[in-house]
């Protein structure tokens, strides 16, 4: 079992280039378990004792409802982005006899790992065939682009300036203007490029590191690694008494602020489609939330021995040795005393590994989707993640233990 949940976190990472590309990967492990897709145009016709999932864009959410009046909702979240590298609306130009594009920065990026590396486009275009306009994903790894870092003998300490640095190598020939809306139809039957959203993505596979193949190095693991594990666990958990949620959103990275991430209206919105269908009062809605839980799942700074200095020294997550339990004292992330101590007894009762991380004092931490559901649905949450190595880098490394371990601890969260 073990290894079958590792192969197909390799095969998720590998096919997930973008948020776009991650909810439907989600989208297709769903419906492959008998969920039901909606649509949020459409009316909802609602069963108890159902699981269903609908997707706004890069996000997703699957959903289980009790076959009797619920009792409380249980969420586990995460989000489907990265930091990357995005083309700008118009990117081509030219230099002498090559066709650069010119991109910026989508999150916080560490802009030296994309330095030198096979990098394809991926992400959305919006098309019109005659009457007819459409959505397309694509993936283009046919032709590589590469970002070429100067030479030591010519910049000793060279320093990456982001308007002039970041622009990956095309083609060469110098060829003019409309080149990439040339090279999308050798991929795409369309009349009129309408417009696009494309990453530059490393073109490296997932790969097992260590004698024992006992971790695991990809793009995207902040936060595709949680992503999955909610995934896995709100398709296997049964049905209980409680409202269960798996909620994957978009944007995290830039902040959440957008009509698909943590902030807008989608988790509220299902929630009161939700109440609609099971017939509760606003009341009832008050009530139920008293008792739910949120569990926030986003990776974590895993100790780095060769920068032992940046870590709290009571408070250093080790690879391979448990999830880790998030705290901050300007909540940046949502974990209180009461939900700790919900994630302290399930992880004893299980007999799972569990590690505290707070940042040093001086060290300012990131932040979740976890703060942002705390706020706007007043549930209780907890903000928890498995370490990894290199977070925002365009490779990082998980250790494989920890993730089976956050999958078993977020399907015995979603049936308890």
């Amino acid at each position: 079992m073990s290894s079958h949940i590792l192969e197909d976190f390799r095969q998720f990472l590998d096919n997930s280039p973008t948020s776009w590309h991650a909810a439907g990967e989600i989208a297709s492990r769903f419906a492959s378990v008998d969920m039901t897709p909606l649509d949020e145009a459409e009316k909802w016709q609602l069963e108890r004792g159902k699981k269903y999932f609908v997707e706004r864009g890069g996000s997703i959410c699957s959903f289980s409802l009790p076959k009797e009046t619920p009792k409380k909702i249980t969420i586990v979240c995460a989000h489907t982005d990265s930091p990357a590298l995005k083309l700008k609306p118009r990117p081509e130009v030219s230099a002498e006899n090559m066709l650069l594009l010119e991109t910026e920065i989508y999150g916080a990026p560490i802009l030296a790992s994309w330095m030198n590396r096979d990098l394809a486009l991926a992400g959305k275009v919006i098309v019109q065939k005659g009457k007819e306009i459409r959505d397309e994903l694509v993936f283009l790894e046919e032709a590589p682009l590469l970002i070429p870092q100067i030479a030591i003998h010519l910049e000793k300490e060279p320093v990456l300036d982001k308007q002039d640095h970041l622009r990956p190598i095309f083609t060469l020939g110098g060829e003019k203007a409309g080149f990439l809306e040339a090279y999308l139809r050798r991929t795409i039957d369309f009349d009129t490029l309408l417009s696009f959203e494309l990453m530059l993505v490393p073109l490296e596979s997932s790969r097992f590191l260590g004698p024992t193949s006992e971790m695991l190095a990809s793009y995207r693991l902040d936060n595709l690694a949680s992503a999955h594990a909610c995934t896995a666990a709100i398709a296997s958990a049964p049905v209980t008494d409680a409202i269960q949620l798996a909620l994957l959103w978009d944007h995290e990275e830039i902040g959440s602020r957008t009509a698909e991430g943590a902030a807008s209206s989608f988790l509220s919105d299902i929630l009161k489609r939700i109440a609609i269908a099971l017939k509760l009062s606003e009341e009832d809605q008050i009530r139920l939330k008293k008792g739910s839980l949120c569990v926030s799942v986003d990776v974590a700074h895993a100790y780095n021995p060769n920068f032992a200095k940046k870590y709290d020294p009571n408070h250093q997550p080790l690879m391979g040795k448990g999830i880790v339990l998030k705290h901050n004292a300007d909540r940046k992330y949502a974990t209180d005393v009461a939900t700790a101590a919900v994630i302290t007894s399930v992880c004893k009762s299980m007999k799972l590994p569990l590690q505290s991380y707070v940042s040093r004092t001086d060290v300012p931490c990131g932040s979740t989707v976890g703060p942002i559901v705390a706020h706007t649905l007043g549930i209780s949450t907890v903000d928890i993640g498995c370490g990894i190595f290199s977070m925002h880098s365009s490779r990082e490394v998980i250790a494989c233990q920890d993730h089976l371990d956050m999958c078993q601890l977020l399907t015995q969260i979603l049936q308890s």
